[in-house]
């Protein structure tokens, strides 16, 4: 083996172990703004909780923008796709802070595994990407996991499982207008929008009753650890995916399942349901083939010399 083998080995290596740090931060973050969601569920509805987080985001990515010399790539242009990902962004975080309030954890995230299904599903239609086999049976594997959570009978069916769904969908449509925006736009970009659309979809959501709470000194703390937390998790994803290929980043995500669910146990006593643990096995199944698929195919592509 050559030395330069030998470096780009310990190259990617290093990259490899980088990357997965990141993903440590962005499954602790996800995770911990699950708690800090349903924390302020009893004070916020899910439209107030998404107006506070999303203008104390506005404050951080004007901050950290100004810092970093980036505040000059904040533009107008392709405003529409800002507000079709946004908005899908929007009903997908508040059915998902919803759900928080009336589901177990485990529940919440399983059913919201399922996003990465929704997009193969949706993706030829918006990025005429083909439907390849693969994908067919990932979204397959995907959907019997949900029916193994959900068990739609008359005597076991929950309702507000359709929250967490929609969540899923929610995120799936906010991904695929995010992989058409971040081929022309910033990331910086794609943030301040986030959050000042999303600021804007709140604020008359919360206020259409003519009633907005004001935070209290209990809950400013844990709106702003939503806010924190949203943010970090997004950043810490986005610095895995540059270090290493999505298919060795995506299924480090899967190791929030088990970390929500033990929280679940230690924080609010909720018992580990075996036919989640079932569901999840098949849905993060049809996650991984899918990944493992795309991966080996972009492996064998020949890149242009």
């Amino acid at each position: 083996m050559s030395v330069n083998s030998t470096t780009a080995e310990t190259g990617g290596t290093s990259a490899t172990l980088q990357a997965a740090a990141w993903m440590v931060g962005s499954i602790l973050s996800f995770s911990t703004m699950a708690i800090a969601g349903r924390e302020v569920s009893a004070e916020f509805d899910t439209f107030e909780t998404m107006f506070y987080r999303s203008v104390i985001g506005i404050v951080i990515v004007l901050a950290a923008a100004t810092l970093s010399g980036r505040l000059h790539e904040i533009r107008t242009e392709k405003f529409h796709l800002h507000l079709l990902r946004n908005g899908s962004h929007f009903f997908g975080q508040n059915c998902w802070f919803y759900a928080l309030t009336v589901l177990p954890l485990a529940q919440v995230v399983t059913v919201e595994f399922t996003s990465p299904l929704w997009v193969i599903v949706l993706s030829p239609i918006f990025l005429q990407e083909h439907l390849s086999r693969a994908r067919i049976i990932s979204a397959m594997l995907g959907f019997a996991g949900v029916l193994i959570v959900a068990r739609p009978t008359p005597s076991t069916f929950d309702p507000n499982l359709l929250f967490a769904a929609g969540a899923a969908i929610g995120f799936a449509g906010s991904a695929i207008f995010t992989k058409i925006l971040t081929r022309s736009v910033t990331i910086t970009c794609i943030l301040f929008w986030l959050t000042v659309t999303q600021a804007v979809f709140g604020l008359v959501c919360a206020g259409a009753d003519g009633d907005i709470a004001l935070p209290s000194s209990l809950s400013l703390p844990w709106i702003t650890v939503v806010a924190i937390a949203g943010l970090l998790a997004h950043f810490c994803l986005t610095t895995a995916l540059k270090l290493a290929p999505a298919g060795v980043v995506m299924p480090m995500d899967f190791l929030r399942l088990p970390l929500v669910a033990v929280l679940g146990v230690l924080i609010y006593a909720e018992p580990l349901n075996p036919w989640v643990l079932a569901g999840a096995a098949l849905i993060l199944c049809g996650n991984y083939i899918n990944i493992r698929t795309e991966s080996r195919r972009r492996r064998a592509t020949p890149r242009p010399i």
